[in-house]
């Protein structure tokens, strides 16, 4: 076993399977694929938190995008659009599941090539995040890889039916990264979302509240 493997099983019995995750699909997919590639070089990937990606953007810690993962495959989709997919592995984690999986990210840069070796079945597209990708709409699933203030109503339209959104909500009024990995349903007022477990987050730029100007 070399030192990268033996960090790579360490992670997963240490950060991921102590925290309730015991989906076997994410705890076999978090084991084989090799997280370094998916992070910028000189990092230490396999370290209990975020890491920086530059411009705002963070590769989500190991056990928060486990965590997001487990909640994602529970109800077995079958089409799932992540967004914000940044290097791609969370998209590379979901597609382990053998579901079909579309990665929408605003920024070439995040693309280190690991997700078309890793998990060459992902498509990944370019667009602006709050918008989704409705060109390959409906999805059962829409996974946001990182924190939102607020779920774009917009994002509804692109489910099936039944359809959900997993991602992060931030308490935009607590400190700084805390929010909760959520589960939300479009209902006739927007989206009713259920708090599953708290974690700490930063906002997507893309998804960060709009300015309010006080006079």
């Amino acid at each position: 076993m070399t030192e990268l493997q033996a960090s790579r099983a360490h992670m997963v019995d240490s950060q991921v399977r102590p925290n309730q995750v015991n989906d076997g699909r994410v705890i076999a997919a978090m084991r084989e694929l090799p997280r370094e590639a998916f992070a910028p070089a000189g990092t230490n990937a396999y370290a209990d938190m975020d890491i920086a990606l530059g411009g705002g953007r963070y590769l989500l810690a190991p056990m928060v995008i486990a965590r997001m993962a487990q909640v994602a495959l529970t109800a077995h989709p079958q089409k799932i659009l992540v967004i914000g997919a940044g290097s791609g592995y969370g998209a590379a984690l979901l597609a382990a599941s053998g579901a079909t999986v579309m990665a929408l990210e605003d920024e070439a840069r995040l693309d280190t090539g690991a997700l078309a070796k890793y998990a060459p079945a992902v498509v990944r597209v370019s667009g602006p995040l709050a918008k989704g990708w409705a060109a390959a709409a409906p999805y059962d699933c829409i996974f946001v890889e990182g924190a939102m203030a607020e779920i774009p109503r917009d994002l509804a339209a692109q489910l099936g039916k039944p359809g959900r959104i997993v991602g992060i909500l931030a308490q935009t009024s607590a400190p700084r990264g805390l929010g909760a990995i959520v589960v939300a349903e479009p209902g006739l007022e927007g989206f009713a979302s259920r708090r599953l477990f708290d974690c700490t987050a930063r906002i997507l730029p893309a998804f960060q509240p709009a300015a309010v100007f006080e006079f």
